[in-house]
């Protein structure tokens, strides 16, 4: 014999709206429910039905199954009348003023469904009025996943949160399990380490804790992060900093700031900006129109703003640029120099080196490279910087490497290369460096050539060619394989990569707009071509538009414009902290 199953997708709610006509109606009410001397008629069977509170309380072993009255001390009227309102008609009333009484009722009663409407609706409204008095009921009634946001929201807004407020929870109010995850974030633009120190210190005053909690908390501050002497008044000033862990704390990031030449070998989570995302710093380079730019810009990728951060040490071209430690280290390059007697400009290569902090926003000049290089190349292998190559002036090349130990702060030269060469292009993989092309002493040409440099037989050997000459164009390191990009008196726009195993040379999709003279960056799967110049006319253009390259997709595109056509800039990737608007 055969039959069908069928289901109704509305008998379920046809019953439930029948309970809430009965219950209009006031028919066939079986049980009244008492809190805070208020009576609520109600259904035993819904009530069951809705909440495991109710379903063993109607049980026929407990004394209340056959009672007609029961009296809940512990809920309040509005909670119980907002719970009730749920269980008949599925729909829940929430607001700042009725929420804690509802959580009260629903986690008493057990109606699991009406505390997960209420964390939802916590995690939906967070606002910078609400969110340290939203943590706090999220703690208190141990919602996870509305805590969790709440502390998300206020880590990232707490620059912006009111410092004092009659109507609203401030972070000096905030319970202690929101705070250590506040004070833990990674992600907290626009405060500084000290305002943190600080907002720290003040509500531990108004919410005390045991040494053990206090260290804790305190512990999570990152101290490298905050002046000297702000931290060595906060220090003598505060006896909560003076615990012997906290004391270590403190006496290591005296150390780290006394080490100035060296902090970049010295980086821990006590000296790491509080942020998640990476931005490109685009330094040195000029415009047709105004020469030399002093400004180093920063361009957020995820915004696709622009903001200036800083001014360069000297104003310079066909330099380069490396990171160490989230340091940005600037190396030689071409800057101009005027006599003032004869207002004339020179053009003069420079082995200078200087490094920026975006920690503290400084500069420092560190030690100068031996040789005056422009149009070379570097790159950092296990924290050391190479200065390859490049020109030295008019009719001079270098066939020179040099090393910077940051420790010693010197420079020593390594093996030479094979030959003399400027605008050759570099990158590293697996510890071993890589150059391609460039101009070769007597060539008038580029060259196709690849070198390796390795530094355990500290030998260059030569590799696979690429099937294109190359001068003044880019290299990068992504995914296992090196990508060759652009430069300049190419006839093609093709790029190629490499695959270090295989010693192999792949062409890959055309770039769409030609250029040479840009600065380039890679962020995750994907390189950045930005500024530089294009052939028009059989003339020299500046160009305007960043382009991205994706490499899973090996495909380009136009991302967005700069604020004004820029060439010869170099880029680098940093973590920088997000300073207080002015």
């Amino acid at each position: 014999m055969s039959y069908f199953l069928v289901v109704s997708r509305t008998h379920g709610e046809t019953v439930l709206t029948q309970y809430q006509r009965l219950r209009e109606e006031q028919l066939l009410f079986d049980i009244v429910l008492v809190a805070d001397g208020t009576e609520f008629p109600a259904h035993r069977s819904l009530l069951a039905c809705s909440s495991d509170y109710f379903r063993v309380l109607f049980k026929d072993y407990t004394r209340e199954s056959k009672a007609s009255v029961i009296h809940l001390q512990v809920v309040s009227s509005t909670g119980l009348h907002h719970v009730l309102d749920f269980i008949y008609t599925s729909w829940l009333s929430l607001s700042p003023e009725t929420l804690e009484d509802t959580l009260e009722a629903a986690g008493y009663l057990q109606v699991t469904e009406a505390i997960g409407l209420c964390s939802q609706y916590i995690t939906n409204n967070l606002s910078l009025e609400n969110c340290c008095f939203f943590a706090n009921v999220a703690s208190r009634f141990g919602l996870r996943d509305a805590l969790t946001a709440a502390n998300r929201y206020i880590s990232r807004n707490l620059c912006r949160l009111p410092q004092c407020s009659s109507d609203s929870e401030t972070q000096l109010d905030l319970n202690p399990e929101s705070m250590m995850a506040v004070v833990g974030s990674n992600d907290m633009p626009r405060v500084t380490e000290l305002q943190l120190l600080v907002l720290v210190l003040e509500w531990l005053k108004n919410n005390p804790l045991s040494v053990v909690h206090n260290n804790l908390l305190l512990g999570k501050i990152r101290y490298g992060l905050i002046p000297v002497e702000e931290l060595t008044n906060l220090y003598s000033q505060n006896e909560v900093l003076q615990t012997a862990y906290i004391k270590s704390l403190v006496l290591n990031a005296m150390r780290y700031h006394s080490l100035s030449r060296q902090q970049p070998l010295n980086q821990c989570t006590q000296s790491t900006v509080r942020t998640q995302r990476s931005q490109i710093i685009l330094v040195g380079g000029g415009t047709l129109r105004d020469g030399l730019v002093g400004e180093v810009v920063v361009f957020n990728p995820y915004l696709k703003t622009f903001r200036a951060i800083t001014d360069l040490k000297r104003k310079v071209q066909n330099h380069c640029v490396c990171v160490v430690g989230n340091f940005l280290y600037v190396l030689g390059g071409e800057v101009v120099q005027v006599n003032d007697n004869e207002k004339l400009a020179t053009t003069l290569v420079t082995n200078q080196v200087c490094r920026y902090d975006p920690r503290f926003n400084k500069w420092l000049e560190t030690a100068g490279m031996i040789e005056k290089r422009a149009r070379f190349s570097c790159c950092t292998v296990e924290d050391n910087i190479f200065a390859i190559g490049g020109s030295g002036g008019i009719n001079s090349l270098h066939s020179s490497v040099e090393v910077y130990d940051i420790n010693t702060d010197k420079w020593e030269k390594v093996r030479d290369l094979p030959q003399k060469m400027h605008g050759h292009a570099c990158t590293v993989y697996k510890d071993t460096i890589y150059i391609s092309g460039g101009m070769h002493e007597n060539h008038r040409e580029s060259s196709k050539e690849v070198y390796s440099f390795n530094l355990l037989d500290g030998l260059w050997k030569k590799r696979a060619a690429m099937s294109i000459a190359r001068f003044g164009h880019q290299m990068a390191t992504m995914k296992e394989k090196i990508f060759a990009f652009l430069g300049m008196y190419e006839p093609f726009c093709d790029i190629e990569r490499y695959d270090p195993v295989e010693n192999q040379w792949t062409r890959l999709h055309p770039v769409l707009y030609d250029r040479f003279c840009y600065g380039m960056a890679v962020m995750d799967s994907s390189v950045l071509m930005i500024g530089g110049k294009k052939w028009h006319n059989s003339q020299e253009v500046a160009t305007q538009n960043v382009i991205e390259y994706d490499v899973d997709r090996d495909s380009w595109k136009e991302v967005c414009k700069l604020p004004c056509p820029l060439y010869g800039l170099q880029c680098a990737v940093l973590q920088l902290l997000e300073v207080p608007h002015a």
